[in-house]
């Protein structure tokens, strides 16, 4: 591989009504919309580069509750659409659910992990969020001169404990004496979308020293740039590149290329090859963003290091801990 609004109805008639043409792509986006400038609206963004460049056509639908998901996927398979990609680990159980009945349909979910031999139809993508925020981790401490820096995440899940401890492990390569706050916006969905919620716990770590606080919580995480830049201090955006949120003021993003993904997986159509595949740094799945908006704050100092570190984790000279492999962090408690 290469690389819906108040009533599911209403909104799936609308995106249904044309029917599906021959290999039309459905995109189904998790909770928190797909404008929310950071994980969905990477997928959206990874749609519309299809639609620009193969001329393909594709249908979406935003999600306003947990009962949708198996809804929504069922809809866009039984009006023909293939393949029917998902966004968010929530997606993996209700398409372990939905794939058996539609064999001939391939189904992707991003973020999450479904069994490859029990459904040989669907398709697992994964990424090494825990390389990626290493790197900006250096960055990070590098830039603070507080020698304490902040960590925001959304649901308190495995995987956002996976970009925490890897952020933490990069910020202790460079500061071992380095202090990282953790904080995380809450237990449900409804974490991913709380932006007052993220500006609190941004205010709450500049209030213990941080200076530079990593956001990984989708529209949370809004929130906690925002009240970085009002506050002057510097911020890290993630998923997509979100730099221009705040020019002068995010330090960099986390890229976590779901737009690739997404893609690449409506480019292959139904003949998309399924299994499970894993996007980190050796093959650009993550990584680092830097544009006009950051330029002024990444020194060369700081671009050559993080440069030179990627090349040492690509080569297995550097072993970044990832916490999904055994629910621990070396580094950081939570």
């Amino acid at each position: 591989m290469t690389f819906f609004a108040k009533t599911l109805g209403t909104v799936a008639a609308l995106a249904l009504s044309a029917g599906a043409a021959v290999a039309d792509a459905a995109l189904i986006y998790d909770l928190g919309g797909k404008f929310d400038k950071s994980f969905n609206e990477a997928g959206f963004n990874g749609a519309e580069r299809y639609k620009a460049e193969t001329g393909g056509n594709y249908r979406d639908i935003e999600l306003q509750s947990e009962v949708q998901r198996e809804q929504a996927l069922r809809r866009f398979a039984e009006a023909g659409f293939n393949p029917i990609v998902t966004t968010g680990f929530s997606m993996s159980t209700p398409i372990t659910a939905v794939a058996p009945e539609y064999p001939d349909t391939k189904f992707v979910t991003i973020d999450g992990y479904v069994d490859p031999e029990a459904h040989p139809n669907v398709l697992s993508v994964l990424f090494a969020e825990h390389e990626g925020s290493y790197l900006v981790g250096m960055m990070a401490a590098m830039a603070s001169e507080s020698d304490t820096v902040g960590f925001v995440g959304g649901m308190d899940i495995p995987l956002i404990r996976k970009f925490a401890c890897g952020y933490a492990q990069g910020v202790l390569a460079v500061k071992p004496d380095a202090k990282v706050i953790s904080n995380m916006t809450g237990t449900t969905p409804a974490a991913w979308n709380d932006p007052v919620k993220g500006s609190e716990l941004a205010k709450a770590q500049i209030s213990q020293g941080a200076d530079v606080i990593y956001a990984a919580a989708g529209g949370t995480g809004l929130g906690v740039l925002q009240t970085a830049a009002d506050e002057g201090i510097l911020s890290v955006g993630v998923d997509s590149n979100q730099n221009y949120l705040h020019p002068g003021s995010v330090l960099t993003s986390m890229l976590k290329r779901v737009d690739v993904a997404v893609f690449d997986a409506m480019s292959a159509g139904p003949d998309l090859e399924t299994g499970v595949i894993a996007l980190g740094l050796a093959n650009n799945g993550v990584g680092y963003a830097l544009d006009d908006n950051n330029a002024d704050l990444v020194s060369d100092e700081m671009k050559a290091a993080v440069d030179a570190a990627r090349e040492q984790i690509i080569a297995g000279e550097i072993s970044v801990h990832d916490y999904s492999s055994d629910d621990a962090c070396p580094v950081l408690n939570f």
